[in-house]
């Protein structure tokens, strides 16, 4: 039997945002994984056999952990929470705190084992994900009360892939939907949908039915060969690192929207959830869409700055 954090909101809490304009109750929310990244940069190839030398960084993951993260740092405390389960163990427990301490409030059940992904960052920038994923797709409820007020939900696509997780994620959906929310979802990678099947992930998408659609030019194409992707959704908004973002659907026909311009970055983990975090945050405030995917550009542009900075000051202290 799952046990429940002690950050949890209980069934029957009254839950309030803070006080004044009405639109300030609205809360986004974010549904998928909060777990630990440890990040490898490598100077070399891995050596078979004996040493290789690294710089390893230990860090909040989980896409939607990050995104949540994201759009707390750009609406404040009580407007943002997290959906998922944690392990029930030490590093559950600090990673539960640090979403705490940034402003986001978690909705969590305690049980199992944090995962962990080991991300392997090549000299070029190249990144290999290592996944082990742990109880996060062990959620098998939800309190009521975590969806009070919400009226953006966003899922992280890894959610819609396991059950017990991928069916309490569409009856979260379904609630949301119910009261009048909007629902958004990430495709998660290109490997993740090839493992799944792309027909299989197609028809998920189908049974989920989000409002929006965020994917990568990878995720994209993969879904453009097999179909198509913009029947997919409402808004469907693809992403291309330093290239421009498109979007297509709701008005919009491919309409282009270039990132700031950034050098020397070669780590950009994270990048991709900073931006879903900004986007979403700017939409939940009354943002239209093109001014929201700046916002999301801004706010990933922040987090690649933070990671070079720390990524300069490592190579100075080596």
């Amino acid at each position: 039997m799952p046990s429940t954090s002690p950050a949890v909101i209980p069934a029957g809490a009254a839950i309030h945002g803070p006080a004044g304009d009405r639109a300030a109750h609205r809360v986004l929310g974010f549904l998928g994984d909060l777990l630990e990244d440890v990040v490898v940069h490598r100077r070399r190839g891995v050596l078979t056999d004996t040493d290789t030398p690294c710089v390893i960084d230990r860090r909040r993951g989980g896409s939607a952990a990050n995104a949540a993260v994201a759009a707390a740092t750009a609406l404040g405390p009580g407007r943002v929470r997290f959906f998922g389960q944690v392990g029930a163990d030490g590093l559950g427990n600090l990673l539960v705190d640090e979403l705490v301490a940034s402003g986001v409030q978690p909705c969590v059940r305690r049980a199992g084992r944090t995962g962990t992904v080991v991300v392997l960052i090549g000299a070029g920038g190249e990144r290999t994900m290592l996944t082990d994923r742990g109880a996060c797709a062990d959620l098998d409820g939800f309190e009521a009360a975590w969806l009070r007020d919400v009226t953006l939900l966003h899922v992280a696509g890894y959610s819609l892939l396991e059950n017990p997780l991928a069916s309490v994620a569409l009856r979260m959906i379904g609630e949301v939907r119910r009261a009048g929310g909007t629902v958004s979802v990430d495709a998660c990678s290109v490997g993740a949908i090839t493992d799944a099947g792309v027909t299989a992930f197609r028809g998920i998408l189908a049974d989920a039915g989000p409002d929006v659609l965020l994917c990568d030019a990878g995720e994209a194409g993969l879904l453009e060969a097999t179909g198509g992707y913009r029947q997919l959704a409402g808004l469907v908004i693809v992403k291309d690192g330093p290239r421009p973002t498109r979007l297509y659907g709701n008005g919009f026909d491919g309409e282009s929207l270039a990132p700031p311009p950034l050098e020397g970055v070669t780590d950009t983990t994270g990048a991709g959830d900073a931006f879903a975090g900004g986007l979403l945050a700017a939409r939940l405030a009354g943002t239209a869409w093109p001014d929201a995917v700046v916002a999301g550009h801004t706010t990933a542009a922040v987090h690649l700055f933070s990671l070079a900075t720390a990524a300069a000051g490592r190579e100075t202290a080596g």
